[in-house]
């Protein structure tokens, strides 16, 4: 249960206050604008404040006198402008207006505790960003359906998200989230990191931004032709992770498949190599999450794979995820199988396994969405959700809280 202070528009708080007082939360008071608000933050100690997203009510005054008290604010935007200016003060807890109180629930009550403003100085001089790399060996794993479908849940759960398509052979991020890919968004960092003017606004500028009612982070589209590969050279590419690092909480990276060598061995050792951005990400990345597809082909080509990658990166920050587990390719009791194969010919004991869902992949391609948003009760998006929260994602610890709670009142029947 949380102590609440709300400044909503009446009608809006008319529709969530019984449900508010149903789930046992306490309010301590409902104010008109954010001034009557900042001014009662040091007498009511509330451990959340939920507020219209608009001009009125939510200000950068506020969010800094928050972030100073350890309030979480929760804003709800009624117009894509309100959305614009959370997005430009650098909150990131926005949901819609229209929405049931059971979206507004998990971020009172179950939400990640993370700062509730972007562009917080301190925040990123205490951590940089995670890098989480998506690779896969050749053959369509499903490299660019987990890595869009992890950065989701990431944002969903109230992290700041850059999505980079580092794809040397050709970008899949843009037309599977329906963006545009007339301007590579990567290259141009890329090369804007290699003239060392790579700062917060110009990333601002490049992103584009996936934004739907349930999720919002931003993307970075990949190459629109596998000819223009030599843009995304190791040093650029090191440098536009780098910092992209000061800018967002998470960077998921979507890579090539390729881990040759055999273009180091030309003669000229100037000329840029076709797989420079893979290997950048790999070094680059705190964890690399190695994805293969489940049935004989795919586990074959996993497992060869896997050892030429920890021949780049430690074994400990490679997590291995199988793809598409079913019993038609496999045989009876498929995660055994696939589990007994990771074991006994590469000896990995640890492996998530994500159930095959066709119809949910494809409703996300149709719609150009996010599984989150296209099929949110899909068993391949809820897989992909207890990884991201438990196996990426640091555990959250406990709220303390701060007084007590009136125990919850039950709604008046009536009559």
């Amino acid at each position: 249960m949380a102590r609440l202070a709300l400044a909503l528009d009446g009608s809006i708080e008319d529709r969530l206050l019984a449900d508010v007082i149903e789930h046992g939360h306490t309010i301590l008071a409902r104010l008109v604008g954010w001034r009557d608000l900042l001014d009662s933050l040091e007498v009511l100690a509330p451990e959340v404040v939920i507020v219209g997203a608009g001009r009125g009510t939510l200000s950068a005054e506020l969010l800094t006198a928050c972030d100073e008290r350890g309030i979480r604010v929760v804003a709800l935007a009624v117009s894509d402008a309100e959305r614009a200016h959370a997005a430009h003060l650098g909150l990131h807890e926005v949901v819609d207006a229209a929405a049931p109180w059971s979206e507004i629930e998990s971020l009172v009550s179950g939400g990640v505790p993370v700062p509730s403003r972007l562009g917080d100085v301190r925040v990123s001089r205490e951590r940089a960003a995670s890098v989480i790399a998506v690779w896969g060996p050749g053959g369509a794993p499903g490299r660019t359906t987990l890595a869009v479908n992890l950065a989701a849940e990431i944002a969903a759960a109230g992290h700041t998200v850059a999505l980079v398509d580092a794809d040397p052979y050709g970008g899949a991020i843009a037309p599977s989230l329906g963006l545009l890919d007339e301007a590579p968004g990567f290259a141009s960092a890329c090369r804007l990191a290699g003239a060392e003017a790579l700062d917060r606004a110009e990333l601002e500028r490049i992103a584009q931004r996936y934004s739907a009612p349930r999720v919002a982070f931003n993307v970075f589209t990949g190459l629109v032709g596998p000819s223009r590969w030599p843009e995304l050279s190791r040093e650029r590419v090191t440098a536009a992770l780098g910092a992209m690092r000061t800018w967002v909480e998470y960077v998921v990276v979507d890579t090539g498949f390729s881990l040759e060598h055999d273009e180091e061995l030309t003669s000229d050792q100037f000329a840029p190599r076709r797989n420079a951005a893979t290997f950048a990400a790999l070094a680059a990345a705190d964890r690399v999450v190695a994805v293969g597809l489940a049935d004989p082909v795919g586990l074959s080509r996993l497992l060869r794979g896997h050892g030429e990658l920890i021949d780049l990166v430690e074994p400990e920050r490679v997590d291995v995820v199988v793809n598409r587990v079913r019993t038609s390719a496999l045989g009876i009791d498929a995660h055994a199988q696939v589990r007994q194969t990771l074991r006994r010919f590469g000896g990995m004991t640890e492996a998530t396994l994500l159930p095959h869902d066709a119809k949910a992949t494809d409703a996300a391609i149709l719609t150009a969405r996010t599984l989150r948003d296209a099929a949110p009760r899909s068993p391949l998006r809820a897989a992909i959700r207890d990884y991201a929260l438990e196996g990426l994602l640091p555990v959250p610890q406990p709220a303390r809280r701060r007084g007590f709670s009136i125990p919850a009142l039950r709604r008046a029947a009536t009559g």
